[in-house]
């Protein structure tokens, strides 16, 4: 029997601690001391140790408590994640207000005033008030279930302050706060490891982490700006919404600004112009929106933007300076990526003097040439570019731009394929690009080899142990020269040297990503895996047999041909076989045989036997399809603890639920007759 006193102190602590951390990140107006806080915290987690079976998914205790991933699942919106309509100046801004007013007959309206973040927006789904989905806005209509990472930000609620029955989304702007950013970069260059660029680009990173505890480390924010949809009663216009969403517990922008007149909302958007660089976040923007919730679905939308909103982008700022020259880098796919060398020039208070160029055609089209006077432009935390060659300054001995026939770094020829601006070196075993590929060939979703960073991958490259990726694998042969590396004794070299032995036996799959083909990342590698089931026989494909493959267009069809038509290329994957890395996986039944045929699964709950993706890749294996998300068309429901909403989910639809000993029978001997009453479920 649990105790009930206990119970009712977790209880008491876990709304203490919400209340608590609600006034800390999202108010800003702490009650408590930090340490305060700090002891009811620990309370709690002793409380928990002590009746493990009282942890639930909400508890203040859980928010990075998942193991990592190797993929992230697709999370469907219910209502469309639209994007804006940009205006850049009062002309186009006038244009769009007297338009909404045409659609609303003449009669003005509210509206509301909002700064525009500079993030990665996401959804975050409640059911009767916990947390049970976090998502990306992806293409609007998909996005990616990442939920383990939003739950480490803080000022997300993983339970509601009020109660709110069934279903209820909000959408929202995960951000990086410029000065926990910069204090993130610092400590990295103390540590040795290479810096981020922006904040924005980071925060959209860290969110799709395959390891939660990644995430956790570097502090997220997010401000929560329009409710998606409720199976409950809410208030009928869009500023009640966000004043309601602040009392349950999200953190709402306190710059929001409800007015009556355009002439108040583009004040709004001066007064910020010149202002927004003092913010801690990132923003290039204000965004304003029509108020009642009737107007908006009265006025609808044109393709995949609202006409009842718009994004009012802040200028970018601007500086002329001279092109010094033009050069090339190579990327980790290989891409040859053009730059400008600038005159050094101050850009809105950072000093510039390089701007990305992106493209031979890029260059084409703006007809820049060494030696031109040019404007540079930056808009709060962008990457510098330049936006136009000052024609009138040119004085006849400027030089035109040639992208290089041959790869600086290694001397094969450059590929441009057909349809595209990039060029590529497809050379795997290029040394400018091999430190990235073997940062990436040693990630969790490839061959996940622990122990085995840039740092370390750029010193085994100039002391000359390793020329390509294959060949980590004839390192248990120089243990004595590893040993010798600053920071790598006997027992790291040992744990090193046991994760890249453990490596040989990933599969087909995870060897396909690993080699860093463009275009092919882990769901285009299983395709091609299991279509072909051996390196050979992709090698051997034309471009013909490849698009013949579900899901693989064109463009990967070329890539995947242009990579394996690289002498060198081939010349690694030999090393790769000879060293005993799996170059095929084994056969399988046609799906007619597979003892899944035709069934549909989702997996939740932690599992004792296996990962949640190795047990979704058997059932692949034996024919079954697996989905992220329960409905009318799932067969089972393969429960772990902690299943969570989808077990609800699941009872509520009628979808059967087994554990995970039923699903291993199944994975060999397929579904029970209907008359074998021994089947044992969790309803």
């Amino acid at each position: 029997m649990v105790d009930a006193s206990a119970r009712s102190k977790i209880d008491e602590l876990r709304a203490r601690i919400h209340h608590h951390n609600y006034r800390y990140h999202a108010l800003d107006a702490p009650e408590i001391s930090d340490a305060e806080f700090d002891a009811l915290f620990q309370e709690l987690r002793v409380l928990e140790e002590r009746h493990p079976d009282l942890v639930t998914p909400d508890s203040p205790t859980q928010r990075v408590g998942a193991s990592p991933v190797t993929g992230f699942e697709e999370a469907i919106h219910p209502t469309p994640m639209l994007s804006l309509a940009n205006a850049f100046d009062e002309a186009q801004f006038t244009a769009w207000y007297r338009r909404a007013l045409d659609l609303a007959e003449g009669e003005p309206f509210d509206i509301v005033c909002e700064l525009k973040f500079d993030g990665l927006a996401v959804a975050l789904t409640y059911k009767d008030g916990v947390l049970v989905r976090g998502a990306t806005r992806g293409n609007g209509s998909v996005g990616e279930d990442v939920t383990p990472n939003l739950r480490t930000i803080r000022s997300i609620p993983l339970r509601l302050l009020k109660d709110v029955p069934g279903r209820f989304e909000v959408r929202g702007e995960a951000l990086f706060p410029k000065s926990r950013f910069d204090r993130f970069n610092q400590r990295r260059a103390e540590a040795g490891l290479p810096t981020y660029a922006n904040p924005r680009n980071t925060a959209a990173g860290s969110v799709r982490q395959l390891d939660p505890r990644i995430t956790a480390e570097r502090h997220l924010d997010i401000f929560i700006y329009s409710l998606g949809y409720s199976d409950a009663p809410t208030p009928s216009a869009h500023w009640d919404t966000l004043q309601y969403l602040a009392k349950l517990g999200f953190k709402t922008n306190r710059h929001n600004r409800l007015v009556r007149r355009p002439e108040e909302a583009l004040r709004y958007y001066l007064d910020w112009r010149d202002k927004f660089e003092e913010l801690d976040y990132g923003c290039d923007g204000v965004v304003v929106k029509v108020n009642s919730f009737d107007l908006q679905r009265h006025m609808g939308d044109v393709g995949r933007e609202p006409r009842w909103a718009i994004a009012y982008k802040f200028p970018a700022t601007r500086a002329e300076t001279r092109l010094k020259d033009i050069l090339v880098n190579v990327g980790r796919t290989g891409s040859i990526n053009p730059y400008a060398v600038l005159e050094p020039v101050d850009v809105g208070g950072a000093t510039v003097s390089q701007a990305t160029l992106h493209n031979e055609d890029y260059v084409r089209s703006k007809d820049l040439r060494v030696g031109d006077w040019v404007i540079v432009e930056r808009a709060g935390e962008v990457i510098p570019q330049i936006v136009s060659v000052i024609e009138d300054r040119r004085a006849g001995d400027e030089r035109p731009f040639a992208m290089p026939t041959e790869c600086q770094s290694c001397g094969q020829p450059l590929n441009r394929r057909e349809d595209e601006a990039m060029t590529y070196c497809v050379n795997a075993a290029c040394p400018a690009q091999l430190v990235r590929l073997l940062e990436h060939f040693v990630s969790r979703g490839a061959m996940d080899i622990e122990g085995l960073g840039v740092r370390q991958a750029a010193t085994l490259l100039d002391r000359g142990l390793i020329h390509d990726v294959a060949d980590l694998y004839s390192l248990e042969d120089k243990r004595e020269e590893l040993v010798g590396i600053d920071r790598m004794g006997e027992k790291s070299v040992s744990n090193l040297l046991a994760a890249i032995a453990k490596s040989r036996e990933r599969p087909l799959a995870r060897v396909l990503t690993a080699l860093g083909i463009d275009h092919v990342g882990f769901e285009v590698a299983e395709l091609l895996a299991r279509h072909f089931r051996a390196i050979d026989a992709i090698i051997a494909a034309s471009q013909d047999d490849l698009t013949a493959v579900a899901s693989i267009g064109p463009k990967i069809a070329e890539s995947v041909s242009a990579y394996f038509a690289n002498e060198s290329n081939r010349a690694v994957v030999q090393k790769l076989r000879a060293a005993g890395v799996r170059m095929e996986d084994e056969d399988r039944p046609e799906p007619a045989q597979q003892p899944l045929a035709g069934l549909r699964f989702v997996v939740t709950g932690r599992l004792t036997q296996f990962s949640r993706a190795q047990i979704e890749s058997k059932i692949k294996d034996a024919g079954g399809a697996v989905s992220g998300s329960v409905s009318k068309r799932a067969n089972y429901l393969v429960a772990g603890e902690d299943a969570g909403s989808k077990l609800t989910d699941a009872q509520e639809l009628g979808v059967q639920v087994i554990d995970e000993d039923e699903i291993l029978y199944m994975l060999e001997r397929g579904p029970r007759e209907p008359q074998d009453a021994t089947a044992p479920t969790l309803l």
